[in-house]
């Protein structure tokens, strides 16, 4: 056996999360049974869904257990294997982060190769894993750009919101995006994006006006609230919305956009989407992404906490924003 330690839910939080709502704690983990594989976890993923996953109500995945291990994206290094093929020392993607070693079954590993990609293995947890899948099946199967249009993305230097706009941007079209620091903007800006406003700034709906005075034709929403009231006020006719999140109101009661008559008036389509029902897109958006990232034309942002002490504290600040720019990872 071998010590690991894991983050646990103790208490399902009402609003925002607090440290009560959480222990970290000490656990012996076995050697691998048949068909299974020890990983030592090298980083571990930290997202804004996981909000979702502490409330005890039907969704599109099932809801961290109180007192059990809570779980996340993670690339690890296999230390002892039961599963024919997979050798010690083979780097793999899996589901079972937010503790430092796992029993992880064959069917839940993905054999990764960071030193082949040219790509540090969080990566795999960002531009080319769940985040970078999202971004891409937005923008190209439910946004369905086209060039010369525009496209406005909310949370623009987030881990999706910022492949978002560089790949709309790398097909023809005029992007603009929010950020919520002066520091996030100039990134976006850096990255080719066309505008970018600091919505602490004003009016949301006055600032998309100034930055695309002749309206979208698409909107990626990662917010919801304020921001989708000014998508909507400034859509095009036939202009569609690719709804991917809404963080506005993970934490909060929040009220919904007081214009949605705009949906019928200007002909709009929004379609919502969970990047899980997508899987099968995987194989393309790689075939797309990788060599965009190997010349230099796709950029993307990590934020880096170390030890699993830290997890606790990063994941808050995702869901209050402000203090990571891109995708948001724990080193272990």
């Amino acid at each position: 056996m071998v010590t690991s330690r894991e983050w646990q839910l103790v208490r399902r939080p009402r609003g925002w999360p607090t440290h009560e709502d959480f222990r970290l704690v000490d656990t012996e983990v076995p050697e691998p049974g048949e068909g299974e594989v020890l990983v030592r976890n090298l980083v571990m993923s930290v997202d804004p869904y996981m909000r979702g996953r502490m409330n005890d109500a039907k969704s599109y995945a099932a809801p961290y257990q109180l007192e059990q291990p809570m779980y996340g994206g993670a690339v690890g290094r296999v230390e002892s294997s039961a599963v024919p093929g997979v050798e010690p020392g083979t780097v793999v993607r899996h589901g079972l982060g937010w503790r430092e070693w796992a029993i992880v079954p064959k069917r839940q590993i993905e054999v990764v190769e960071p030193a082949a990609d040219g790509v540090p293995p969080s990566a795999y947890l960002g531009v080319l894993g769940m985040p970078g899948l999202t971004a891409w099946v937005g923008v190209y199967d439910i946004a369905e750009v086209r060039p010369g249009e525009t496209l406005f993305v909310s949370a623009a230097a987030g881990a999706v919101g910022s492949i978002v706009g560089q790949l709309a941007k790398l097909s023809g079209l005029r992007v603009v995006g929010s950020a919520g620091t002066p520091e996030k903007v100039q990134w976006l800006l850096d990255a080719g994006f066309d505008a970018a406003f600091d919505y602490h700034d004003g009016d949301v709906t006055d600032l998309l006006g100034k930055a695309a005075p002749e309206g979208i034709d698409c909107y990626f929403d990662n917010v919801g609230a304020d921001h989708l009231r000014a998508a909507l006020a400034h859509l095009n006719p036939f202009g569609r919305i690719a709804a991917r999140g809404m963080i506005a109101a993970y934490n909060e009661s929040v009220a919904g956009p007081d214009n949605l008559f705009f949906v019928v008036g200007k002909k709009l389509t929004m379609r919502g989407f969970i990047v899980s029902d997508h899987a099968h897109r995987e194989p393309a958006f790689r075939r797309h992404v990788a060599p965009l990232l190997a010349s230099g034309q796709l950029q993307y942002a990590e934020t880096h906490r170390r030890g699993i002490e830290s997890a606790l504290d990063a994941l808050l600040d995702v869901l209050h924003g402000g203090k990571h720019t891109g995708k948001m990872v724990v080193d272990l």
